[in-house]
């Protein structure tokens, strides 16, 4: 079957397909809205578009290799995890806390989302809630934030609307891929560990690591 869904595509069609499943294990999510920061709006993804249209494909290639690709028309998020838990990706603990309050932004926006509309923060607001509920009690280097940021964006979590990472005003893109990473369930026993390891660096004055994965089953 997937020799003949494999030979319908034209030769520029079957090079996009191996560029794409590379992306596909390279960011973990493809966003059918993306923002364009040349013309300041979101715009439907091309990628995500292949992808749909040939979806058979993806999927009974990638089944073949241990990954599961699924597609949710909702959100338009497009999320690969792998079903033995390996090549998973690890945050540090202030990626993670970053990730956390990115969902929480989310979810106080989500209501108010239309078609294809988007939610904005900045990189302030979100060291303030931060800041605020109590997850950290200083802010993080500029170096910190700028990695963060980065894996984060680099794994189409969220987009920089402009300005650098470190600097508070600059805008952010949350993608609603942050559902399928922090999920409902996750979302308290992240605050609960991250309490915890606060606690713990204060009485020992020393950084205590946190993980959060973004492919296959969760740790933290």
């Amino acid at each position: 079957m997937i020799d003949e869904l494999y030979e319908r595509l034209t030769n520029s069609e079957k090079e996009e397909f191996k560029r794409l499943l590379n992306l596909l294990l390279c960011r973990t999510f493809i966003i059918r809205d993306i923002y364009d920061p040349k013309e300041d709006m979101m715009k439907i993804n091309p990628d995500y578009r292949f992808i749909e249209r040939n979806f058979p494909l993806f999927l009974e290639y990638l089944d073949y290799a241990g990954w599961v690709i699924e597609k949710d028309n909702n959100y338009g998020v497009i999320s690969l995890n792998n079903s033995y838990d390996y090549n998973r990706v690890k945050l540090n603990r202030n990626t993670t806390l970053i990730l956390y309050i990115l969902r929480l932004i989310f979810e106080e926006e989500r209501e108010k989302l239309l078609l294809r509309n988007k939610v904005k923060t900045t990189t302030g607001e979100v060291i303030h809630k931060m800041l605020n509920i109590g997850l950290i009690n200083k802010k993080p280097s500029g170096r910190d934030l700028m990695d963060s940021f980065k894996q984060l964006s680099n794994h189409n979590i969220t987009a920089k609307i402009d300005g650098s990472w470190e600097d508070g005003n600059t805008g952010l893109i949350i993608y609603p891929s942050i559902l399928f990473v922090v999920t409902n369930e996750k979302i308290s026993r992240i605050y609960e560990i991250a309490c915890i390891e606060e606690s713990v660096e204060e009485a020992d004055n020393d950084v205590t690591e946190s993980e959060k994965i973004i492919r296959g089953c969760e740790t933290i």
